[in-house]
């Protein structure tokens, strides 16, 4: 029993790492306003371009005023049928209300982001949506 008390006590010393993506203050993941965006790029293969789209996006969750958690992700390899993996991106960015998402929209940075990416990018998919307990 003495045993079992000390590990509880050491173990309650060690930081908690989680599995979420870090949020810029890092509160986690934001429920208030939820905007995801999945793309796909002209040329998915090509290491170059896909830098070149992985840092301008980097730089907008650093430089947008308005985004609270930041995500970027690729397709896992799909592993059941109702799985789309298509997709080169997805970006999941989420806001304190549905106000700061639309003033998010005409921000420079994001304005930013469009304008140096465009070119990049085949199609894209929208996906918002407000949370039900913000």
């Amino acid at each position: 029993m003495k045993f079992l008390i000390a590990l509880l006590m050491v173990l309650s010393f060690i930081p908690e790492t989680g599995y979420t993506q870090a949020s810029k203050d890092s509160r986690g993941f934001d429920p208030a306003f939820t905007h995801v965006v999945y793309f796909w790029l002209n040329n998915p293969d090509n290491p170059e371009e896909r830098k070149h789209f992985e840092t301008n996006l980097q730089v907008l969750f650093k430089e947008s005023q308005y985004t609270q958690t930041n995500f970027l992700g690729t397709p896992p390899k799909a592993s059941r049928e109702v799985v789309d993996d298509s997709f080169t991106y997805a970006m999941i960015v989420t806001f304190e209300s549905a106000e700061a998402q639309q003033a998010y929209q005409t921000e420079a940075a994001h304005l930013s982001f469009i304008e140096k990416t465009a070119h990049l990018i085949k199609r894209f998919t929208v996906y918002d949506a407000k949370g039900l307990n913000p």
